[in-house]
């Protein structure tokens, strides 16, 4: 009984220990060449938003007054925007009324927003493609100069969007309530 006992351990040992060579042997799989195609796929994407840099982005209208904010974009089963939720109006998420717009309601601007304080300037480029927005102050001369996003900066998002009516017209279109969609 013993020796059939140490047969089939010596058996067992040698069995496995030639399973447990040829595991640990397997050979890595080789790193994918850089190809030209993973390039081109690249450059397809460039110029592209991210959709979770659209939360949270302001909107104006077309007298650069804030009207509100993204808070959500609606999708079909396609993955087209059927909607973007805007919530107008509150402070902090406070008494914020949501509206649902279609897509083509907005027009995403990647400028800077001008506001009724800073003066229209001349926009110019440096060397490093860098553009640079120069205003001359009327009543003392002085030049200041702002630095705005590089030209070739590929940031996932534009800058805000814009939206016509005022924030009283768009408190007046109906509340979106994601309930009434269940």
């Amino acid at each position: 009984m013993q020796k059939l006992l140490a047969a089939a351990l010596l058996s067992a040992a040698v069995f496995s220990a030639s399973a447990y060579a040829q595991t640990a042997q397997t050979a890595q799989p080789a790193a994918p060449a850089a190809t030209t195609a993973g390039s081109q796929e690249k450059m397809m994407l460039k110029g592209n938003w991210r959709a979770s840099k659209l939360m949270g982005l302001d909107v104006y209208n077309e007298a650069n007054e804030k009207l509100g904010d993204i808070n959500e974009l609606i999708l079909d089963k396609t993955g087209k925007v059927n909607a973007v939720v805007i919530g107008v109006g509150g402070f902090l998420g406070m008494g914020e009324h949501d509206i649902a717009v279609s897509m083509d309601k907005l027009k995403f601007v990647e400028e800077p927003v001008r506001t009724s304080s800073t003066a229209p300037g001349t926009t110019t480029r440096d060397t490093a493609g860098t553009q640079r927005e120069t205003t001359t102050g009327a009543a003392t001369g002085a030049t200041t100069t702002n630095t705005a996003r590089s030209a070739d900066a590929n940031d996932w998002m534009p800058d805000h969007a814009v939206m016509s009516g005022t924030k009283e017209q768009l408190k007046a279109m109906p509340q979106f309530k994601y309930s009434d969609y269940n």
